[in-house]
C-alpha cells in the first residue's frame, strides 16, 4: 500500500530540520513513543539502526528503524520494521514560502500475517494515521518555533 501526505509548516525549512533532526524530539510529537536506542552504525547516518518501543492501547509495539537516505534538509528516508509490518517512509522538506515548510512524506507499507488481513478491512486508517503524525509534528514544530 503507497501514498503520499503533505502539511504544510509555519517555520522555515531550517528550523523544522532541526526540530525534525532531533531524537529527544519524538516524544513531544509521537505520544506513543516509550522509547528510542540506538543499536548500530553511525548515529543519524545511513545504515544507522535503532529500537524504537510504542504503546498503542494495550499493546506495545517494538519497531526497528533503518536510516536508507540522509540529504538533510531535503530528504530523510528510514525503513520501519515491526512483526508483520515493513514501512518505507521518503520525508521530502520544500521551502514554500520565506517562513513556510511543505513536508511530503511518501510511504510504502507491505503487511504479512495477521496484518496482512487488517490492512484489507482497514486501508484508510494508516493513511489518517501517517497524517494525524504529521499533524502532530507541526503542531509541535510551531509551538516551538
Amino acid at each position: 500500500m503507497r501514498y503520499e501526505t503533505e502539511v504544510i509548516i509555519d517555520l522555515p525549512r531550517n528550523r523544522v530540520i532541526e526540530l525534525f533532526d532531533d531524537p529527544d524530539n519524538l516524544p513531544k510529537w509521537q505520544p506513543g513513543l516509550r522509547s528510542f536506542e540506538h543499536i548500530s552504525g553511525e548515529v543519524g547516518q545511513p545504515g544507522a539502526k535503532s529500537k524504537l518501543v510504542y504503546e498503542m492501547g494495550k499493546r506495545t509495539i517494538e519497531m526497528t528503524e533503518t536510516i536508507e537516505k540522509r540529504d538533510l534538509p531535503a530528504e530523510f528516508t528510514g525503513i520501519y520494521e515491526a512483526k508483520g509490518v515493513w514501512n518505507w517512509n521518503a520525508n521530502y522538506f520544500h521551502e514554500a514560502g520565506p517562513d513556510k515548510t511543505r513536508w511530503v512524506l511518501d510511504t510504502d507499507f507491505r503487511f504479512s500475517g495477521f496484518m496482512k488481513i487488517m490492512a484489507l478491512f482497514m486501508p484508510g486508517t494508516f493513511k489518517k494515521q501517517t497524517l494525524q503524525n504529521m499533524m502532530d509534528f507541526k503542531k509541535f514544530a510551531e509551538s516551538e518555533g
